[in-house]
């Protein structure tokens, strides 16, 4: 575990050192941010309530541990800033009884001692940053900001590693359904109206028929747009570790995709793929907003929209077994039925052109030309891949330099 960040009166004055409202990037990032302040001086609680309150998202002020360990089971929180003498109990105890009873938030610890016990002390019990007292405003925003920054880069890359390991498939470029069929028109009507709610959504329709496009959509449409959008493919998670996977690890201080979803949305690809006991959690977590970490006493709230998809009619799953009933009741709120790509018209032509604009620029290779012939090729496939298939088909071609002849032979059939 690495050594806690120091900073203090000791410290040499920040000089050239980003300042409150000096940056935008700086005052972006404390934006975003929730704190909870513990310290049972009225003065210091105020005192910090006054830097942090407006710059922050969210700040909410315990005089006690008691009260701090109740904010930590109702609100999700980025930051805890933690005095470490509060009366007769100290916040390093406090701090490492709640980590022993579940994940606990980033800590910058404050303290008026700066000896070698207490900084091997914090750095043992997870802090990350030490702030020695006096200090100056900028300091405790400082500190706030870069910790912050640095919880975001480290989802950012479990986040990414996920991906790499689910191999998502998202074409580069806008995020948005490519198409002007009544079919997708009206998906796309329908998505606008309920992107700002709250509400689940249940996505269905055939593999590669744009259900995570639809979801990125919802998720880019709704006040949760600048917050993490986690898709999870529920095949791809092994049995033995998908609770982990969901809901975190004490032991293993694995955060869990839940987590990593805090303040934005989770979309939970082939949700009948899940294990009963998980769909089972995720039904608690529908109903209660909140997640229990494997090996956690605590639970944890939660703060997110939840997207499910399935590529199979969820009344025939329930019929079978794959899917609890009492789940399908809850995610179905709003169902969006996704067409295949046979049902789309013309939509496969401008689908195309797209693909070839934005797979070329990736791939560095230039353009095949979309003829006639080809047109009418692309029309008479039936598509079963459906949108999928029709990206393979243009990446294939790009890489090739022209389309397969019998796609052009089948405008005669």
């Amino acid at each position: 575990m690495s050594a806690p960040h120091l900073s203090g009166s000791q410290r040499p004055a920040p000089g050239a050192a980003l300042r409150a409202g000096s940056s935008q990037a700086f005052a972006a990032r404390l934006a975003r941010v929730s704190v909870l302040v513990v310290d049972d001086e009225p003065g210091m609680r105020n005192f910090m309530a006054r830097i942090l309150g407006p710059q922050c998202r969210r700040i909410e002020l315990a005089a006690s541990i008691q009260e701090a360990g109740e904010w930590l089971a109702v609100e999700p929180f980025d930051v805890i800033v933690l005095d470490n003498l509060l009366g007769n109990e100290r916040g390093l105890d406090w701090l490492v009884a709640q980590r022993e009873k579940g994940i606990v938030p980033p800590v910058i610890l404050i303290s008026a001692f700066a000896d070698l016990e207490v900084a091997i002390e914090a750095m043992q019990a997870g802090v990350v940053d030490l702030i020695l007292k006096p200090f100056r405003s900028n300091q405790l925003l400082n500190a706030v900001a870069r910790l912050a920054e640095q919880t975001r880069l480290q989802s950012e890359n479990q986040l990414l590693r996920h991906e790499l390991r689910r191999g998502s498939e998202m074409t580069p470029g806008p995020v948005g359904l490519t198409g002007h069929s009544p079919a997708i028109t009206a998906i796309r009507e329908t998505i606008a109206r309920v992107a700002p709610l709250p509400s689940s959504v249940l996505l269905t329709g055939p593999s590669g028929s744009g259900k995570e496009v639809a979801a990125r959509l919802i998720h880019a449409m709704s006040d949760r747009r600048d917050n993490p959008f986690v898709p999870v493919n529920s095949a791809t998670l092994s049995e033995d570790m998908v609770e982990a996977e969901l809901f975190g690890d004490v032991s293993g201080e694995r955060r869990g995709l839940f987590l990593h979803a805090q303040g934005g949305t989770l979309f939970l690809d082939e949700i009948s793929e899940l294990p009963h006991a998980i769909q089972t959690r995720l039904l608690r977590v529908l109903e209660d907003r909140r997640i229990r970490p494997v090996g956690a006493e605590r639970e944890l709230p939660v703060d997110l929209r939840l997207i499910c998809a399935t590529n199979a009619d969820p009344a025939a799953l329930v019929a079978e077994g794959r899917l609890r009933e009492d789940l399908w009741h809850r995610i179905n709120i709003l169902h969006l039925p996704m067409p295949p790509l046979s049902a789309r018209g013309e939509d496969v032509i401008e689908l195309a052109r797209h693909f070839m604009e934005a797979l070329s620029g990736r791939l560095g290779m230039p353009p095949v030309e979309i003829t006639p012939e080809i047109a009418a090729g692309l029309m008479a496939q039936p598509w079963p891949g459906n949108v999928r298939e029709l990206r393979n088909l243009i990446e294939r071609a790009l890489i090739l330099g022209h389309f397969a002849p019998d796609l052009i032979q089948s405008r005669d059939d």
